[in-house]
């Protein structure tokens, strides 16, 4: 389930800084600033990327406070992020709000504390159908190689056999919409 919650997350991480938007501005840079000297986060607070994914359900539009290792900062318009846990594969896109203007790409590699509101994006069956077959019709027009269509196929799976077990007709999908956020060393 790890292994398809991160590549899943990879697969959003694509699709979502392609469809950004342009390129991040003079403003967004200064906002960026600005979000990492606003008042410090409660970093005794903090719950690493796998407590908050065993809790994310019961917590969406709620805040919370996490921690973790800026994996990807999106290049294009640096309005989100990914932290990982430093001692898993769980990781969690952040979405740049509140105070936060942007992230810079010079975050990669650094630990963040980001306080947010859990958010929740449920894939209906009918989607993950559609995405299906679209997967399925770019490998017979030779669009995508075999070893991304059958990594695509094996996570519309997994997502199926989770919405089976869980008695669901949706599959969740948790990221956080940041408040502000703190580097720690």
């Amino acid at each position: 389930m790890k292994q398809l919650f991160f590549l899943f997350a990879s697969l959003f991480l694509l699709t979502s800084c392609a469809s950004s938007g342009s390129k991040s501005d003079n403003k967004e840079t200064k906002n960026t600033t600005e979000a990492a000297e606003a008042p410090s986060v409660d970093i005794s607070k903090a719950v690493n990327v796998a407590s908050l994914m065993e809790i994310a359900a019961e917590n969406v539009d709620k805040e919370v406070v996490i921690k973790g290792v800026v994996t990807h900062v999106c290049k294009h318009s640096g309005k989100r992020c990914f932290l990982k846990d430093e001692s898993s594969d769980n990781s969690i896109r952040v979405e740049a709000k509140g105070e936060i203007g942007g992230f810079n790409s010079e975050l990669n590699g650094t630990r963040l504390v980001v306080k947010g509101v859990v958010r929740e994006n449920r894939l209906s069956e009918e989607y993950i159908n559609q995405w299906e077959q679209k997967t399925i019709n770019q490998k017979e027009q030779a669009e995508i190689n075999e070893n991304q269509c059958s990594a695509e196929l094996a996570n519309i799976k997994e997502m199926r056999d989770w919405m089976t077990a869980n008695n669901k007709n949706f599959y969740s999908v948790f990221y956080v919409d940041g408040i502000n956020y703190e580097v720690i060393e």
